[in-house]
């Protein structure tokens, strides 16, 4: 085989591209002895920019309450610009909505506990996601769909100790 027909996977660079902390009942919140609900929201979103590069964008978002009130909000949006070339156009849609934001998700959930920490709250650790599952069902419920663009969508509830 030639060298121009061997897959081609390779990380560029990883970094954050946008990141927001809201702590609105500050600084009463912090005098709150309930443990708070976590939501959590995860959109994955891929974006071909040059021949064979792509961005992956693998955006996060953590509520925290305690009742009504908002204890803190962080918005991470985690991103990856990756080559993909030489890849086969079924697998194409896998390597960008699966492999991609499995690389990115521990960035951002390291990032989440660290904002958090630095708010003055507990770390939070975001449990680990199955990105293949979600793939699977996002292609389900999108069959028709053909976009270059793919979109995943994944919502989290949890309970923090």
């Amino acid at each position: 085989m030639s060298e121009q027909q061997q897959p081609v996977f390779n990380i560029q660079k990883i970094h954050v591209k946008d990141l927001s902390l809201e702590i609105p009942h500050a600084p009463s919140i912090y005098l709150e002895r309930e443990a708070p609900e976590i939501n959590v929201q995860l959109d994955n979103k891929n974006e071909c920019f040059d021949e064979g590069m792509y961005e992956v964008l693998l955006t996060g978002i953590v509520t925290a309450k305690i009742k009504d009130k908002v204890m803190f909000l962080v918005e991470v949006h985690q991103a990856g610009i990756f080559q993909v070339r030489n890849i086969p156009e079924a697998e194409m849609k896998p390597v960008l909505g699966i492999t991609c934001p499995n690389i990115l998700f521990p960035y951002l959930r390291e990032t989440v506990s660290d904002i958090v920490t630095r708010a003055g709250f507990p770390a939070i650790l975001l449990n680990p996601v199955n990105f293949e599952a979600i793939y699977q069902r996002n292609q389900q419920q999108n069959q028709p769909s053909a976009a270059v663009e793919e979109k995943s969508s994944a919502a989290v509830e949890e309970k923090s100790d």
